[in-house]
């Protein structure tokens, strides 16, 4: 957590210096008020006679390699496909606004020796609305949701080399829903702060997704699997968690080169009260200091209209996702990265 701590606050130093760096340059080359009033503008779309602002990109990433008789081994085969969506739709009416982005993704690789497997899924639904106080803040509200497509496995249970179901539609999934203020100082960068949120870990689909039946695991091993839910701090007969605390959500998105845009969410969470034991059910000490981090990051290098090198990573670290360390049975931080060249397309 202190890597992660000082990454954030690296990140976040990084997004505000040249923030107030613009502002300061923006008050003493003294820019007019219509300029200014540029902070919550985004002028890549325009809105129509209803206020409404709609758009969105496509993106497909191909890629595939062979080899025959490579000494130093490969995979005699290897074929991959990618495909990421973002969609949007924003409201602005006067000092209103309402902001909508939904964000797919889904990647598929089949190589020789290990068949096919997934190596993305995401669903993430982000939506704030909110009512401007001045040129720089607004209250705000911010509901979001996440959750992935389709089952996602371990291919090395009990490092038996056998496959169980880890994951799946709503399984988890982390809806939150949060008030609270929005500081946008300029157009590409915006950090909103609640004191108080309510956070929901579900795990409705199948929440104990056995391999072996009832959960006994036969001799010579013998002894009880966990059940899916309880991977992710939630109770199987629950199957929800229910979560308080302070939530802190900063958003960057800007050409940061010619072709080159760079677009990053960076998720805090912070529980205020004691969550249950996900297999006793056995109420626990609240642990603030356990944050909860999720950070997204997508660059996109255009090499020309339809053609695009993209790059996507994903963060997350959750002290309640216990499935890591020599006993897997700790929590760890989760890194997915995905380089790409296909075809991309804005609508």
């Amino acid at each position: 957590m202190k890597a992660i701590t000082t990454l954030f606050s690296f990140v976040l130093a990084s997004a505000l210096i040249p923030a107030t760096l613009r502002a300061q340059d923006a008050a003493v080359s003294g820019m007019k008020k219509a300029t200014e009033r540029k902070t919550y503008d985004d002028t890549t779309y325009k809105y129509n006679e209803k206020g409404w602002r709609k758009g969105g990109a496509l993106s497909i990433n191909l890629a595939q390699g062979s080899s025959s008789n490579w000494a130093a081994g490969a995979e005699k085969s290897s074929f991959s496909l990618a495909g990421y969506t973002t969609l949007f739709a924003n409201k602005k009416k006067g000092d209103f606004f309402w902001d909508n982005t939904l964000d797919l993704g889904y990647a598929m690789q089949k190589t020789s020796s290990q068949g096919s497997r997934k190596t993305d899924d995401k669903i993430d639904l982000y939506s704030k609305v909110g009512k401007l106080l001045s040129e720089h803040w607004a209250v705000v509200g911010v509901y979001n949701l996440r959750t992935q497509m389709t089952d996602g496995y371990d291919y090395d249970y009990l490092n038996k080399g056998i496959r169980r179901r880890v994951s799946g539609l709503f399984a988890p999934a982390y809806m939150l829903v949060s008030p609270g203020l929005e500081w946008k100082p300029v157009p590409f960068f915006s950090l909103m702060l609640s004191p108080i949120s309510a956070r929901w870990v579900i795990v409705s689909n199948d929440p104990y997704s056995y391999y072996y039946e009832n959960g006994d695991i036969p001799l010579p091993d013998g002894g009880t699997e966990t059940p899916l839910a309880a991977l992710y701090g939630v109770n199987p007969n629950r199957k929800v968690s229910f979560e308080a605390g302070a939530y802190m959500s900063a958003n960057f998105i800007k050409d940061i080169l010619k072709n080159v845009s760079y677009k990053s969410r960076l998720d805090l969470f912070s529980n205020y009260i004691g969550k249950r034991d996900p297999i006793t059910d056995v109420k626990l000490k609240a642990q603030p200091q356990n944050i909860d981090v999720f950070w997204t990051n997508s660059i996109v290098m255009k090499v020309n209209k339809f053609l695009a090198v993209t790059y996507n990573l994903d963060l997350i670290y959750d002290d309640d996702v216990k499935q890591f360390g020599a006993g897997n049975n700790s929590p760890g931080t989760q890194i997915r990265s995905l380089l790409g060249v296909g075809l991309t397309a804005k609508f």
